[in-house]
């Protein structure tokens, strides 16, 4: 145990909120030796005996538990120190960190550009958009950024719409490389001028009397087939695995097709999908948008740069980083997590790219966590095999955050078990009481927040399950929150 002096040393010194020295501390508690009287290197039973029932090795599972403040041992450290792959669970490090450095009031500004003075309702010139890495620039912003261009007493566009993405500089991505489903959208590549998260929603909805499902998109997306409706399957049909039963085709850049029936018994549903082409994307969804309020375009849209000296003509400005950090943690956005990391990049580090974000990164780490233990965050929001993270250099920061000025904005984005975001169906003890952020891959189970316990003790949970059957053990990572949350402090 630590000595008692340096131990009330750093509860002195967390009351008294100075950052600096206590976030020693606060490492130094987390790194204590870790022996209870109750033997913390134990699972709980509850724990093994689910690990059992999932045909699972004990050495599958690395996990700590440990108190919020480290006031006291650890009350569970099992392979603390093996470093594993944590899947989504890295994206609380991605989030604290961009809290941490560019603070919860940041935003992301899209400026719009014009090269000539409308007359008339026309624009002899050109449109410059601007990204500059915004994750939330979403169907309902690309509407009012539209309708902003056409309140400046544009209709008719005589030039170009020219899309300047040179913020972000990004390797080839394929998007079928992690797993071969280049159609689902958390394959979506970062972009600086990122539109809907590269996504298109389709909405279905039951027409009886016409014998069809009508099929609406969102956004519109410019030269591209999209059927306005498809069959419906045989009364009586139930809904089922409807998506398969509609034998999609998205292989075909230039169109959306369906071979398949839609189930009347399903009613209303909606399916995103990430369209083939994506670096067409953008140009897509920004002449679609166009058109859809009203605008007519002479020229074509285009990648290109805004020429030095234009100033914009006005800005889109996203929410706060505070909401999109709750967007990113309860919902487990991954193309958004990147453009974050990018955007530490692009702030921090002077260029937009994963190797600039990643050293941001790195240095932030040294600095309040120390030189040990550092994550391999590669893209920064877990959808990678590469990435790497141990328990306890989790547990460490997960107690730095507790103790930081943006403790409630991060504690906040995370899902509430039984309640809410990747928790909401988790039915576990402490629902409403647990703070967690779930990752799931193939071969990773991981878990990583808070929880409150009976005894009024909040403690840091990190879980992570590494084997090839992984998803067999999420009943274990529940009966470890159940646990927690079941101490008395008898």
């Amino acid at each position: 145990m630590l000595p008692l002096t340096l131990a009330r040393a750093c509860r002195r010194l967390r009351r008294a909120a100075c950052a600096g020295i206590a976030s020693l501390c606060l490492g130094a508690c987390a790194a204590a030796p870790s022996g209870p009287p109750t033997d913390a290197g134990a699972l709980p039973p509850a724990v093994d005996a689910a690990l059992q029932r999932a045909g699972l090795p004990r050495t599958a599972l690395s996990a700590m538990v440990v108190d919020v403040e480290g006031r006291a041992p650890a009350r569970l450290a099992y392979q603390g120190d093996k470093a594993g792959n944590p899947a989504s669970v890295m994206k609380l490090v991605t989030t604290f960190a961009a809290l941490d450095m560019l603070g919860p009031a940041f935003t992301w500004d899209t400026p719009v550009y014009l090269d000539a003075m409308p007359r008339d309702g026309r624009l002899r010139g050109n449109v410059y958009i601007k990204g500059q890495g915004d994750p939330k620039l979403v169907v309902e912003r690309l509407w009012l950024l539209m309708r902003s261009l056409r309140a400046l007493d544009v209709a008719r566009i005589e030039g170009d719409i020219v899309l300047d993405r040179s913020a972000f500089a990004l390797p080839a991505h394929d998007p079928a490389g992690f797993d071969g489903e280049p159609w689902r959208p958390y394959n979506a590549a970062p972009d600086a001028l990122l539109l809907n998260y590269k996504a298109v929603a389709m909405d279905f909805m039951p027409d009886a009397a016409a014998g069809v499902a009508r099929v609406r998109y969102a956004p519109p997306l410019a030269g591209m087939d999209l059927p306005a409706s498809v069959p419906l399957a045989p009364p009586g049909t139930a809904c089922g695995d409807w998506r398969t039963a509609l034998r999609a085709d998205f292989a075909d850049a230039a169109r959306i097709a369906f071979q398949g029936v839609y189930p009347q018994a399903c009613g209303a549903r909606e399916w995103s999908v990430a369209p083939a082409d994506p670096g067409g994307y953008a140009a897509r969804a920004v002449e679609g948008m166009w058109r859809e309020v009203g605008g007519t375009l002479a020229g074509r849209v285009r990648d290109g740069q805004v020429p030095a000296g234009l100033q914009p003509a006005f800005v889109s400005r996203s929410p706060a980083l505070a909401e999109v950090v709750r967007d990113i943690n309860k919902h487990s956005n991954n193309v958004m997590t990147q453009q974050l990391l990018l955007t530490l990049g692009l702030h921090r580090g002077g260029q937009g790219s994963f190797e600039a974000a990643r050293a941001v990164l790195a240095q932030w780490w040294r600095q309040r966590m120390g030189g040990t233990d550092a994550p391999v965050v590669d893209n920064g929001a877990g959808l990678s095999r590469e990435a790497r993270l141990s328990p306890r250099a989790l547990a460490r920061m997960l107690q730095q955050a507790w103790a930081s000025p943006v403790m409630p904005e991060f504690v906040a984005s995370l899902p509430v078990a039984g309640v809410d975001g990747t928790l909401r169906r988790r039915p576990v003890l402490a629902a409403g009481a647990a703070h967690l952020k779930t990752g799931s891959l193939r071969d990773v189970a991981a878990m990583a927040g808070y929880v409150l316990a009976a005894s009024g003790r909040r403690y840091v949970l990190v879980a992570i399950i590494n084997h090839p059957d992984a998803a067999a053990a999420r009943p274990a990572l529940d009966a470890l929150v159940d646990w927690t949350a079941r101490d008395t402090g008898l």
